[in-house]
């Protein structure tokens, strides 16, 4: 069984970016009939908050990125304790004692000597005598994963092809800090083994992570989950801008867009496939491949997102929207609406003008009571309004918005909307005539 993962830090709202990676490793899931689970990614004590917890959970549910299970790292931290000493004895993890101030001068160092700021491990020299005077002095230990340098690392990149990194190139990363806080690497690998995922789909700026956190499954004698890396997002200038990149459901929510219509956009964007407006998150899954995927920067524009929504709202069938709507609305009115949507908001609006009272605008009051006469001498029915026209044009030689302006502005009281032949019926017999001055 497939099992993807979302993993954001609970320090803030998530963006159109962070969105783009939960929608794919969702529809990687259902489309395989797999599993997708929700990670809260909180061993940042300090900075992490329930709230902002919380609003991820409401935003993935608003844009219909429902987790099977979710699970929280500040729940888990005896597993990465296990996992280092596991890391430690096999001489994968070790302690090292510098002060951020001592990295900071060797880092400087090694780049005025034209080599890569990569640690020197010089805390692998320490005694164990050594180790314990720098403690006496109040040091405490942060703790590094110890890379294979013998063995360059390779992986098929679901995204990006063939991926491979010398041996030598990485340096060892932190895992631990001094104060006992865990860092993002070792935690993440831990979880996907214990919850045994399969596939991760995220930015292309967790490269230089995987190829870290592939030698960290080796060591703790896991396989890998398949890897895809997705190129990240620019704005339409080429720059995705603060504000860009902070988009996300509390806007689109105020403009009335559509969570389907989010779907939609971020689903195609750098793929070879267009974008297309769906009625429901469903029909994204069919023909769903990373391999639609391409290496280019994906431009994403939130203006696009008004425009798709509304022609979404299109392909929406009755079901899809029922409990959104006013009580009452039926299929026929629902269906004639439809079409001049561009918020769904805005549907109250037009049952109003459907079941009334308006205020019409009776303009022509002697070419209305010729309508009125007109209307009440014909047989109701759907076709009403194909008669009615035919009727008129034949008693009274009008033709274009003469003939029909007077009829829209007195049956609904706007000179623009619906089709008249679909909300005519609707109104009814009896409130029509009632509209044109009867």
């Amino acid at each position: 069984m497939i099992v993807t993962r979302f993993a954001p830090s609970p320090t803030g709202r998530i963006h159109a970016g962070n969105i783009r990676t939960a929608l794919v490793n969702w529809l990687l899931a259902r489309s395989a009939g797999g599993r997708f689970v929700l990670r809260l990614d909180d061993t940042d004590l300090a900075r992490s908050s329930a709230e902002s917890a919380q609003s991820i959970r409401d935003d993935l549910a608003w844009l219909g990125f429902t987790p099977d299970i979710e699970v929280k790292q500040s729940d888990r931290f005896d597993r990465y304790e296990e996992a280092l000493s596991r890391l430690a004895a096999q001489g994968r993890a070790y302690a090292c004692y510098e002060t951020p101030e001592e990295l900071e001068l060797k880092r400087r160092v090694a780049l005025s000597r034209g080599l890569p700021p990569i640690y020197d491990r010089a805390a692998l020299a320490l005694s164990e005598a050594d180790k314990a005077k720098l403690e006496a002095e109040g040091r405490k230990p942060h703790w590094r994963f110890r890379m294979d340098e013998t063995a360059d690392v390779e992986w098929h990149d679901g995204v990006r092809g063939a991926c491979h990194f010398p041996a030598g190139a990485l340096a060892d990363p932190v895992v631990r800090r001094a104060d006992g806080s865990w860092l993002y690497m070792l935690p993440s690998v831990v979880d996907d083994i214990d919850l045994g995922i399969t596939d991760i789909a995220r930015g292309e700026d967790h490269v230089t992570n995987s190829a870290v956190q592939l030698q960290m499954f080796a060591a703790l004698g896991a396989a890998p989950p398949r890897l895809a890396h997705m190129a990240l997002f620019t704005g339409k200038d080429a720059a995705l801008s603060k504000r860009l990149g902070s988009e996300g459901v509390d806007s689109w929510r105020e403009q009335g867009i559509e969570p389907v219509a989010v779907a939609a956009l971020l689903a195609r964007l750098g793929t070879s496939q267009p974008v297309e407006p769906v009625a429901r998150l469903a029909d994204l899954l069919p023909g769903f491949s990373l391999s639609h995927f391409g290496r280019a920067p994906a431009r994403f524009d939130p203006a696009e997102l008004a425009g798709l929504s509304a022609r979404c709202i299109h392909h929406m069938d009755l079901a899809d929207v029922a409990n959104r709507l006013p009580a009452g609305i039926g299929e026929g009115e629902w269906l004639a609406i439809r079409p001049n949507l561009t918020r769904l908001d805005e549907v109250a609006a037009w049952h109003a003008v459907i079941a009334g009272p308006i205020n019409a605008v009776r303009e022509e009051p002697d070419y209305l009571a010729t309508v009125h006469a007109t209307l009440a001498d014909l047989a109701w029915g759907d076709d009403i309004w194909t008669r009615l026209i035919e009727a008129l044009k034949a008693a009274t030689g009008r033709k274009g918005k003469a003939l029909f302006l007077p009829l829209r502005l007195a049956l609904t009281g706007q000179a623009h909307g619906p089709e008249m032949a679909a909300l005519l019926p609707l109104i009814g017999r009896e409130e029509a005539l009632r509209r044109l001055g009867g």
